[in-house]
């Protein structure tokens, strides 16, 4: 299930206030900069910091 392109445009990281990036193949919103990719299930994005798998940042 892809997102809305309005909800993605406007969707932040919540601890950068960075835009995010959509992975479909992993139902993922990444925020590079942070290093964080937050989790999308049944169709919506769960932006919480704690739900989110981390990787090596991206500068």
């Amino acid at each position: 299930m892809a997102l809305d392109p309005r909800l993605l445009a406007i969707l932040v990281c919540p601890m950068t206030r960075t835009p995010l990036r959509l992975d479909e193949q992993a139902q993922e919103l990444v925020a590079d900069r942070a290093g964080l990719a937050y989790p999308i299930r049944d169709g919506v994005p769960i932006l919480l910091v704690e739900a989110a798998r981390e990787f090596p940042p991206v500068d």
